[in-house]
């Protein structure tokens, strides 16, 4: 059942700008009308368009990774702050407009129109055989019809039967819109997908990074069939999703291990590369990326939309000058190592915490950096190495809990890194990082060395270590005896937490000051997500250090081995389930770790080995939540991990609220509901969840 593009998506669609890195293309918002987009640089030129939302919105705001990461097990609020408490804990969560649930519907449905409007007239280019742009068109429609397919899955993802936009812009538009049933809106998105899987190539277009390539299309449907699976529906053809996405995905695997050709997949066979600095804007493992501006090659991107504003790191990391006198980075603003750290957010929960046996998995350092030095600016001549040098002092450490006995020996803790400061034409100044190898105290540049990724430090954190000035450790890692031989700032992680396992609010008048002193400022700082944190020649913003353009995977092979295994685990095939996860474990597990140690069996399989496997994976990767949505695991995970949403949620809270933007543009928002938020007269549900 189709249904004419709304009103909404029709306002977004004419005003939104095309933001995506590498696709600069023609500006469609110069074509006369979408009749005209049959001349193939016009149309060619708005189908680059159906891009926009992917790197100027989705994945460069925290609006979407909010809607697709809060609210779930592995989420907290740092400081137990209330300013997001809606989608970290649903309270007082209803449709509002300009929200992040509200614009990330919005967001979606901006491309989709562009996406109709493409299809629509590729189908008519396409019936000229004669066309000398024939192959380009037949490449360029099929992506198309993946991103039409991208973002409905996006849509009911989140948001439950919505409305397909299959239609044109031309063709009309319906003031009057009616939802979709669960299984039409899947029905048309693996459609779409699986005409992109057998119509896209194994290199995208132009070997543009940013665009789908067959690879890409695997894996969002994939995606779409667990998520259908997980609705209780049936394929069309009346076999099982669950059966579908453990063929597909299995296929996928064994061609990525048997060398990639059918569908050019890879995994790196050591976790620390997918993290590399040097692979961010080359990863093999990524099967589609949101593009980061690449300044080298991009320098014609269009400057009035939002590419090049990729803040997500910011969201994920305490601020250092929270502890200035330790950590000697006083101005955020200047903080050249870190970025402008000021927004932090998103803080582990104690759960996902729990999740890492560090002893032999090196996702702990590769997913969350725990120990902290600080920057010199030698090479520029900016920060002198010896300007950069903590002189410990009594007084010092007895607030920050060190043996005071390094106060008195004016133990000294050096820089972990210096940070260059190369003018660049596009993109200003690049503040690319390297490494102070450790007893190398002369500030002599000649001694510096490159590292994989300069905020991950090797585990476990040596008692002699001089150049960091704080460790977060795990429970029971460290003794009290070794912390006193440790010339730096230690804090076990259990400490940052309160009674009910949410993090402090204040460091006053509860366990931290018992422990620690009420003046020790650290019972602010959190275990930081690493994975947006970038460092390399490309990357930066100039002076704006809240902001760092890398490439973000949508998705990547491992999920593909996820999405395997937690298939077969519906399916009763736990020898299979287990193999799959043995197979990303593997490349995880330190030097001299045996099989026994990491390895599980089928007997171990459960869907809590599933839930818990994904998330030592691919915390942070926007997944969390449909993942939880399609396994109606919300109170059973909560009940583990976040109290505060344990209490709040609600059964009609598996949906986000309707956005309230396209509520008030349609004239039957009672009829169409707000998915049961009581804000409109009816949820809009019913009949439409089958």
């Amino acid at each position: 059942m189709k249904k004419n593009i709304i009103k909404s998506a029709l306002v977004l669609c004419s005003t939104a700008l095309l933001a995506s890195c590498s696709l600069d293309e023609y500006n469609p918002l110069d074509a006369d009308t979408t009749n005209s987009l049959t001349e193939y640089n016009k149309w060619y030129g708005l189908e680059t368009k159906c891009y926009e939302p992917i790197y100027a919105q989705m994945y460069t705001v925290a609006d979407f990774l909010e809607v697709s990461e809060a609210g779930t097990d592995l989420w907290l609020t740092s400081k137990n702050n209330d300013n997001t408490k809606e989608l970290f804990y649903y309270e007082s969560l209803v449709p509002n407009a300009n929200k992040p649930w509200d614009k990330f519907f919005m967001q979606a449905y901006s491309a989709l129109g562009n996406c109709a409007t493409v299809i629509k007239n590729g189908e008519e280019m396409m019936k000229d055989e004669k066309n000398e742009n024939l192959q380009d068109i037949k490449t360029i429609y099929a992506e198309a019809r993946f991103l039409r397919g991208f973002y409905h899955l996006m849509l009911t993802t989140y948001y439950g039967p919505i409305t397909l936009v299959e239609n044109s812009a031309d063709e009309g538009v319906n003031l009057s819109p009616k939802r979709n049933t669960l299984s039409e809106i899947y029905k048309s998105v693996t459609e779409d997908l699986q005409y992109a899987v057998d119509n896209l190539g194994v290199t995208p277009y132009n070997n543009n990074r940013a665009r789908a390539s067959k690879k890409s299309a695997v894996g969002i449907l994939c995606r779409a069939y667990v998520q259908a699976a997980g609705q209780g529906l049936t394929a069309p053809d009346g076999e099982s999703y669950w059966k579908k996405a453990a063929d597909l995905a299995g296929d996928f695997v064994a061609d990525t291990e048997a060398g990639g050709a059918k569908y050019g997949g890879y995994l790196y066979s050591d976790i620390s590369d997918m993290w590399a600095s040097a692979n961010n804007r080359t990863n093999k493992e990524a099967l589609w990326v949101a593009a980061g501006v690449d300044a080298s090659v991009d320098a014609e991107t269009w400057n009035n939309a939002n590419a090049g504003k990729n803040k997500l790191f910011a969201y994920c990391y305490w601020n250092q000058t929270v502890c200035s006198d330790l950590s000697m980075i006083t101005a955020d603003k200047q903080n050249y190592y870190y970025g402008r750290t000021n927004s932090g957010l998103f803080a582990p929960s104690k759960y996902l915490l729990d999740l890492y046996d560090a002893s032999w998995d090196k996702r702990w350092e590769n997913s969350f950096q725990t120990a902290f030095g600080t920057f010199s600016m030698q090479q520029p001549a900016w920060i002198d190495y010896t300007k950069r040098v903590l002189t410990l002092n009594p007084k010092l450490c007895k607030l920050y809990g060190i043996n005071t006995q390094f106060g008195a020996q004016k133990k000294k803790i050096y820089p972990y890194v210096d940070c260059n400061a190369v003018s660049s034409t596009s993109g200003g100044n690049q503040y690319t990082a390297s490494i102070w190898p450790k007893g190398e105290t002369s500030g002599d540049v000649s001694k510096l060395v490159a590292a994989k990724n300069p905020y991950v430090m090797e585990y476990p954190m040596a008692e002699d270590e001089n150049r960091i000035f704080l460790y977060l450790y795990k429970h029971g890692t460290v003794s009290d005896e070794s912390k006193n031989n440790r010339s730096y700032a230690c804090v076990d992680i259990d400490d940052l937490f309160d009674e009910n396992n949410q993090y402090l609010s204040t460091g006053v008048g509860n366990s931290w000051e018992t422990k620690y002193g009420k003046t020790n400022p650290l019972w602010q700082t959190f275990p930081c997500l690493l994975k947006f944190q970038w460092n390399y020649d490309g990357v930066f913003y100039g002076s704006n250090l809240q902001i760092k353009n890398g490439d973000i995977p949508v998705m990547r092979s491992a999920e593909i081995y996820l999405i395997a295994a937690e298939a077969n685990q519906k399916l009763g095939e736990n020898q299979k389930a287990a193999n799959y996860i043995n197979k990303l474990r593997k490349r995880s597990v330190r030097d001299g770790v045996s099989a026994a140690t990491y390895e599980i069996t089928a007997g171990q399989v459960t869907e809590s080995t599933i839930l818990d496997e994904y998330a030592r994976e691919l915390c942070g990767e926007h997944q969390r939540w449909a993942l939880l949505q399609r396994h109606q695991a919300f109170r059973s995970q909560f009940a583990k991990s976040n109290k505060r949403a344990a209490e709040s949620f609600r059964d009609y809270m598996k949906w986000r609220p309707i956005s309230q933007t396209f509520l008030q543009q349609i004239d039957n928002k009672e009829e169409y509901g707000d998915n049961g938020y009581g804000t409109t007269a009816k949820s809009g549900l019913d009949g439409f969840e089958q």
